[in-house]
Parts: C-alpha cells; sequence; structure tokens
C-alpha cells in the first residue's frame, strides 16, 4: 500500500466521520469509533473495502432519516434525534474488521475474505434498514412462536420488515461488489446477500432469547451475527465455489 493512498484513508475516514458529527448523525463518540473503524478496514483491508463502509453508512443514515419524526413520537429513534453512539458503531464495525482480520491469514482467498467482508456489511444493512423502515409495520410477531408482539419487541418480525431487509442485503450487495469487484457478475454475488438476510433473521432469534433475557446487548448481538454472516459466507465459498 503507497503512502498516497494510506493518506486517503486516513482522510477519508476523518473527514467523512467529522461530517456526520457536525451533520448530527453521529455523537462525538460515535465519530470517534466511525473514523477507528475506518482507518482499521481501510488499513486491513483496501480502500475499496473504506467506501464500501462509508456507501453503507450513507445507506444506513437515509434509512434513519426515513419517518424520523413518527419514530420520535413512538420512541423508536436511536440516540435523542437519530444520531448514532460509538457503541451501534462497533456493533457494525467489529464484523467488518473481523472480516479484514481473516483475509490477513495466510492461505485465505482474497476473494473469500472479500465477499465475507461484504457479507458483514450486508447482515447490517438488512438490520439496519429492517429495524429504521420495518418498523411501519404493525403485523409483527415474535420469530421463536410468530405470536403477535408490539412494535420494537426484541424478535420481532413481520412480512413487510423482512422484504425491506432482503432489499436491504440486495442493495449493499450490489454496492459492495460493484465497488470491489466492477460490474463483472456471477454466482458469487448470492452469498452476501443469503448470508445477509439470514444473519438479520438471526439477529432476531438471539433478540427473541438472549437479548431479551438481558444476557447481550442488542450491540452485542449486532456484532455477534455480522460476525456470523461473515463466516457463513466463507462456509459457502469454501465448500461450493
Amino acid at each position: 500500500m503507497v503512502w498516497t493512498e494510506i493518506l486517503l484513508i486516513v482522510l477519508l475516514s476523518i473527514g467523512f466521520s467529522a461530517g456526520a458529527y457536525l451533520a448530527k448523525l453521529l455523537s462525538w463518540d460515535g465519530a470517534v469509533a466511525a473514523a477507528a473503524v475506518g482507518l482499521a478496514v481501510g488499513l486491513l483491508g483496501s480502500i475499496r473495502w473504506l467506501l464500501v463502509i462509508i456507501a453503507f453508512t450513507l445507506l444506513g443514515f437515509l434509512a434513519t432519516l426515513s419517518n424520523i419524526s413518527e419514530k420520535k413520537e413512538r420512541g423508536l429513534q436511536e440516540g435523542r434525534h437519530g444520531e448514532r453512539r460509538a457503541r451501534n458503531v462497533l456493533g457494525v464495525g467489529v464484523p467488518c474488521i473481523f472480516a479484514a482480520l481473516f483475509g490477513l491469514i495466510p492461505g485465505v482467498d482474497p476473494t473469500m475474505a472479500s465477499v465475507a467482508f461484504i457479507s458483514a456489511v450486508s447482515v447490517a444493512a438488512a438490520d439496519t434498514v429492517a429495524s429504521e423502515i420495518g418498523v411501519k409495520s404493525e403485523n409483527v410477531r415474535l420469530i421463536t412462536n410468530m405470536k403477535k408482539v408490539p412494535v420494537g419487541t426484541d424478535g420481532g418480525v413481520s412480512l413487510y420488515g423482512t422484504g425491506v431487509a432482503l432489499l436491504g442485503a440486495v442493495v449493499s450487495t450490489a454496492i459492495g461488489w460493484v465497488v470491489i469487484f466492477g460490474i463483472s457478475y456471477d454466482a458469487l454475488v448470492f452469498v452476501p446477500i443469503v448470508a445477509g438476510l439470514a444473519g438479520c433473521m438471526m439477529d432476531s432469534v438471539l433478540g427473541a432469547t438472549v437479548e431479551s433475557r438481558g444476557f447481550i446487548s442488542k450491540y452485542a448481538n449486532n456484532a455477534l451475527t455480522g460476525v456470523f454472516g461473515a463466516l457463513l459466507a466463507a462456509t459457502i465459498v469454501h465448500l461450493l465455489f
């Protein structure tokens, strides 16, 4: 990695995080965490990986701002105004850094590492849009027994929310794939979509079980399911491709 690329990674990580803080989309600690995650992903992975993270973050911000007034009225927003804190950022950042470290293991195919990284982002995107936009659905059921539950219940799912989650996985995968691999698609592109939706469903399962009982926080849940998505993708690539 040449020094100009390193400098660009530093400028993008710090500049984007500072801009999000000034726009009140990140708290001060969220901005610090975002800069740290950006630096780690960019330096351990590549500047293309960093660009994928930035694109995902912009997608997340748009989802957050969607119907923000309604979410505030129902108490479903993050922070006071929808801003993300360090714990939100790390819930997504930890799986991405994990994928970057995974790619540094001797013998790991770079393509597998990149697909695992896109899958970690896909899980985060699917979960984010399902949480931020899926709250519009009133027909929410607990994933473990399908009993109807109030909106915002840990482990609650809906047909609308699942559809939105799938869309989030598809969009984030398409963006990640183009940025990292270019416009040449093959069957591998479906792996992050599958892993993204599977990770989102796993998030709901953990939410309905261990999270609802206070054994883990929702941020730990996000990190665990992101790692799950990355490992699932790597396993699929290893076994089938």
